[in-house]
Formats: C-alpha cells, structure tokens, sequence
C-alpha cells in the first residue's frame, strides 16, 4: 500500500492500515518525543497520545502538503499541551542574554546519546525553547506563540539552555580527561 491509499484506510478505521501507519511514523515521532520529553516513559506516553489524535484527526488531512510535517507538527503540539496542563507555575518574563553562547560539537564531544540525555534534563522551558529552535527550527515569534510566552522570552530561554548545555559538555570532557590520565598514571 502507498502512503495515500494508507492514509484512506485509516479514515475509514481500518486497524491494519493503522498498524502500517504506526510502523512508519513511530521511530520519527518518538525522537520528536525524546527531544521534549524528561525521559523515555514521558516520551511513549506522548507518542501514544500523539497517534491518537492522529487517527483520530487523521480525516482532515487534506493531501496538500507533506504527511510527514502534519504528523511531525501533532506530536510537538501534543507533547507541549501535556506540558502546559501538567505546569502548575506560570513562565515568568525574563530579560534577554545579549550575547548567545554557541555550543560547538566535535570528535572530542559527548556522543548524541550524550547530549539527548542533557537536553532531557533541562529545565522544561529551556529544553522546550531549545528544542523547537535548534532542533526543529520555529523562530522566535512561533515559540512565543506556542509556549505563550514573549520572542525575547524565547531567546532568553534559549541562550540559558545554550549555557547550561555548554557547560555539561566541557564537564564532560573534563572527566574524560581527567580519566585518561589516572588511567595512564595507574599503567606507569
């Protein structure tokens, strides 16, 4: 079956072309997940929640772009509803970092598995803010628009989570360093 006739299918309720759906989009839709997610079981209860609205809205899917940005734009809507029901304490206005710090990755880096991990243990606003506009590209005008929040707000929780990261990472070099050369002590 092709991605249209699929997606007939499951207007109509048919559980294997759900099935099918399912298989195809889930690998992508739970990285979308991860990257908004404190952890794993966050995550799949989100892509759970993300393929039930799918079936269920999956009809208004008009075939006038792509499948694969509509499924895309439902789970990170999804993910950040549950997160707004969930946030008992309103986002405050906060002033704007002017210079942002840039995190450079390179082969001395920690691995992606690494630095999901230190993007999931963000605090939401930063790990939200940063994953919408570096991972997913919005601007800062879509992030204030979704999250309710100002485009400064957006920038300036984007320039703490850039910070935050960037010093988990030069920890982690730190460690390996340091690693290596009691390592190399114990060996002498």
């Amino acid at each position: 079956m092709d991605l249209n006739e699929t997606i007939h299918n499951c207007v109509k309720g048919n559980r294997a072309a759900q099935e099918q759906l399912y298989r195809q989009y889930a690998p992508m839709l739970y990285g979308v997940c991860l990257k908004y997610s404190k952890n794993k079981v966050e995550a799949e209860d989100s892509l759970h929640d993300s393929f039930m609205i799918i079936f269920d809205k999956i009809g208004q899917f008009k075939f006038n772009g792509s499948f694969d940005g509509w499924v895309k734009r439902i789970t990170v809507n999804t993910v950040l509803q549950k997160y707004r029901k969930e946030t008992y304490v309103s986002i405050k206005e906060e002033e704007t970092i002017e210079e942002p710090v840039e995190i450079e990755v390179d082969k001395n880096s920690p691995s992606l598995s690494v630095l999901l991990a230190y993007i999931q243990e963000l605090p939401y606003k930063y790990r939200t803010t940063f994953s919408l506009y570096v991972l997913d590209g919005y601007t800062h005008k879509e992030i204030g628009d979704l999250l309710g929040t100002t485009v400064g707000t957006s920038k300036s929780n984007l320039a703490r989570a850039r910070q935050i990261l960037k010093g988990k990472i030069e920890k982690t070099k730190l460690k390996i360093v340091v690693a290596i050369v009691l390592f190399c002590l114990l060996q002498w």
